[in-house]
């Protein structure tokens, strides 16, 4: 059945088409002539600061992975770009006032934002066009936009479009090509959506952009192995940073003449032929639809993380304090009054965060994935604060701290919950949502049924939550973590659209206050 758009504000890229080339040729004109709405600059702007305040709070705090990557790109000192002859030149790094190479500046950046796997999330859906492949991705590549408008000496506006070009991309691609089907990790779509837009600000040309993403999906696609195991490692968080960083240099290559692989997308040995055989030959596995103005962009679907948790549990959180706000005496007595949690919820979510290997976690990392830590933690706050309010109970970094991994009470709630694969049900209700319910049963036999939950706070499709008062909160909490000053920080990066060149420039020099190794 074909597929039909608006002219006048998408664009479609057949399955029988060089796809690769209309990614370039698409990027270039969005970065001149795109007119994405309000409402999009908006979102985008609100996905920015989330990122930032994820990105500084995670440096305060030392973090292991994002300073090791920060040290790094600190040993690549070069002078600045976006002064005439120097374009071309370096970027800063978070926090710093110091210039390096940008691929560098932009793997410690990204890899900084992505730290505490907190911030935007999309599930690839648009049922407008069938496109329901159900990919996962963040937003953490809004500093490949920041680093290109830095080094063409361009201003917030010329960013903001950036890191809408690069979130269609990518959110675009995750709606049609499921990577983790194959065991791919959801970071390539990134990496092709940076390669694009970075060439696109940085003027490249749309063959030059088609060799870069032909390098990127020839020579650098990384497996799940980044997430597979017990106790999960510095790979996983770093996995979009790392890509991104070969993404950046496959467009530096390109744009100083390397020839890489073209129509990569319909190329039968590729990633995706060779995973998703096409009906017909001389295919791609699927068409691709990009906007290009109005408000029917990508990003207006992503969703937010009120807090550190995996996006896979929203819904078992928002279920949770829902039994709990309409029966507050739960709480009472310690807790004791609770006998046993059930949760039930969808593939993936059955098999990734709860894998019964996550019910010991024993890093931040696997504590982030394990279903039944971050419940647990959730409750052990609320019995302790006497409260099922969601800004007070929020999942802050403390809360994955080798002391609260460990905390007994914590670990005895973990032994209440009892987590089950919903089935056919609620596999076909995702990814539109997140369709889980929770049920406790109390210490006399009875028990409460929250019900199906498909649009948690935080979720695209929520419109009972005040979500910009709990992200407000959120970026108050992470930013209080770097500085004594969170509100101005906050300011620091919003709006990007209203900064000069010149406040681009400087947009991440500032003095962050280190706290310490994060324990």
């Amino acid at each position: 059945m074909p597929i039909e758009i608006n002219p006048q504000t998408q664009v479609l890229l057949a399955r029988d088409t060089n796809q690769a080339m209309g990614i370039a040729e698409f990027a270039v004109g969005f970065m001149q002539s795109g007119n994405p709405g309000a409402a999009v600059m908006d979102r985008t702007n609100l996905f920015n600061v989330d990122a930032m305040m994820c990105g500084v709070s995670a440096l305060a705090l030392g973090t292991n992975a994002p300073t090791v990557l920060r040290e790094e790109a600190l040993r690549y000192a070069c002078a600045p770009g976006g002064y005439g002859s120097k374009k071309n030149g370096g970027v800063p790094v978070l926090g710093d006032s110091a210039t390096v190479f940008v691929e560098k500046a932009i793997l410690a950046n990204s890899a900084a934002v992505r730290e505490w796997d907190s911030n935007g999330t999309n599930f690839g859906y648009n049922p407008k066009y069938g496109h329901v492949a159900g990919e996962f991705g963040h937003n953490d590549f809004y500093p490949v936009a920041i680093a290109a408008a830095q080094q063409a000496g361009k201003d917030g506006a010329f960013a903001l479009k950036g890191m809408i070009l690069l979130d269609e991309i990518r959110g675009r691609l995750a709606e049609v090509f499921s990577l983790k089907t194959y065991k791919i990790d959801h970071v390539l779509h990134g990496a092709i959506g940076s390669a694009a837009t970075y060439g696109a600000m940085m003027g490249a040309t749309a063959q030059e952009i088609e060799h870069a993403i032909g390098m990127v999906v020839a020579h650098y696609v990384p497996y799940r192995a980044i997430r597979y195991g017990k106790q999960l490692s510095d790979s996983k968080g770093s996995s979009a940073a790392i890509s991104t960083e070969v993404a950046i240099m496959s467009m530096q290559r390109a744009m100083r003449g390397f020839i890489g692989p073209k129509d990569i997308f319909r190329n039968a040995e590729a990633v995706f032929c060779l995973s998703q055989k096409p009906a017909k030959k001389g295919e791609s596995p699927f068409d691709l639809v990009l906007s290009r103005a109005g408000d029917d962009f990508a990003v207006m679907g992503m969703h937010f993380k009120l807090g550190l948790y995996e996006h896979q549990s929203a819904g078992a959180l928002q279920s949770l304090l829902d039994l709990l706000q309409a029966n507050p005496d739960l709480l009472a007595e310690g807790g004791a009054r609770i006998r046993k949690i059930k949760v039930v919820a969808y593939e993936p979510a059955y098999h990734i965060i709860g894998d019964p290997a996550k019910r010991d976690p024993r890093t931040r990392q696997s504590a982030d994935h394990s279903m039944v830590y971050i419940l647990s933690t959730l409750l052990r706050k609320a019995i302790e604060q006497s409260t099922s309010d969601w800004a007070a109970l929020m999942l802050v970094p403390e809360d994955y701290s080798e002391r609260a991994i460990f905390n007994s009470f914590t670990r005895q709630l973990m032994d209440r919950i009892e987590f089950a694969h919903g089935g056919p049900e609620y596999d076909a209700k995702y990814p539109e949502g997140i369709p889980t319910s929770v049920v406790i049963e109390d210490d006399t036999g009875r028990s409460f049924d929250s019900g199906l939950c498909m649009f948690p706070t935080g979720h695209a499709r929520n419109t009972k939550a005040d979500l910009r008062a709990l992200l407000h909160h959120k970026f108050m909490l992470l930013g209080s973590l770097a500085t004594d000053e969170p509100a101005a920080m906050v300011k620091r990066f919003a709006e990007l659209e209203k900064k000069s060149a010149a406040q681009v420039r400087d947009i991440y020099d500032f003095k962050i206050k280190y706290r310490g190794k994060f324990e």
